[in-house]
């Protein structure tokens, strides 16, 4: 980190005179490309209410950890959204039941679970209010580094199974007949998701990590021409985002996680624009 700090410190920028910020832009540019290609798979694999589902569900694995008194619940939180990520693909493989149904039931379930558990015995909700808010400008350089080693994976993924999830989601008939074991690679999937959003809803917040999700892919697939554009521009449209947001957010005082989402919003509204005018 010092190595960061030190090439910070060298650009004319009056934000990164201080260390929480530069951790915030290393954390941004991390996250950022995280998003980027996760949101390409998300949009495809019309998995943006499930990766909804799963913020639940982290929440209330953070409400199990604080309930053991554990003072980092984030671990806790990541193995309760993995098997609330395997339970959701097991059942969706052997239900008759629409994803979107099955979405809400698991949804639902996960969201009040949580609300019970973090007002047992009269608990107060506001200690929880940083996770559905998130601060990325707390983010410490363990956090960050635990963000380079899932970046890192999930590449590996999107390089083995990016192109498998596409087939199997656009002509999942054809992805059968040629053999792509469509299942493995969508519990793969699901379970990359359930890490990410668990891994970043402290910086984040829980009520816009969906958002980053999903906005990304959405705006690149407004204006991509091929697949190749598709996944660099979900990525560059992130990172783009992520940059203009966390300054907004140090010079209006705002949540940096807001800040973000809306810039990426703003990024689809002129990307649907252009879309429409190629008609």
């Amino acid at each position: 980190m010092d190595v960061w700090y030190l090439f910070c410190r060298l650009l004319p920028i009056e934000m990164l005179r201080w260390d929480f910020m530069c951790n915030a832009l290393l954390g941004v540019l991390l996250m950022a490309p995280l998003f980027g290609l996760m949101s390409t798979m998300v949009v495809t694999g019309r998995m943006s209410f499930f990766s909804d589902a799963l913020g639940h569900s982290a929440f209330t694995g953070i409400a199990i950890g604080s309930l053991f008194g554990l003072a980092s619940p984030t671990w806790v939180a990541v193995l309760f959204s993995l098997a609330f990520a395997l339970l959701f693909s097991f059942v969706r493989s052997r239900s008759d039941h629409t994803a979107d149904t099955l979405i809400g039931v698991f949804s639902s379930t996960a969201v009040a679970l949580g609300i019970f558990i973090s007002t047992l015995g009269g608990s107060s909700f506001t200690k929880y209010n940083k996770y559905l808010i998130g601060d990325i400008l707390s983010i410490a350089p363990g956090e960050i580094g635990m963000l380079a080693l899932v970046l890192a994976a999930v590449l590996v993924f999107w390089v083995f199974f990016s192109n498998r999830l596409t087939l199997t989601a656009i002509h999942p008939q054809l992805a059968s007949s040629r053999g792509i074991p469509g299942g493995l690679s969508q519990t793969l999937f699901t379970a990359a998701i359930a890490v990410v959003v668990t891994l970043t809803i402290s910086s984040v917040g829980l009520m816009i990590v969906n958002s980053l999700l999903v906005l990304p892919g959405a705006a690149a697939r407004n204006v991509a021409r091929n697949l190749k554009q598709y996944h660099l521009l979900s990525v560059l449209f992130a990172l783009a985002a992520g940059i203009a947001g966390l300054v907004i957010s140090y010079y209006c005082g705002s949540s940096a996680g807001a800040a973000i989402s809306l810039v990426m919003a703003a990024v689809f509204a002129v990307t649907f624009c252009f879309r429409k005018g190629r008609k």
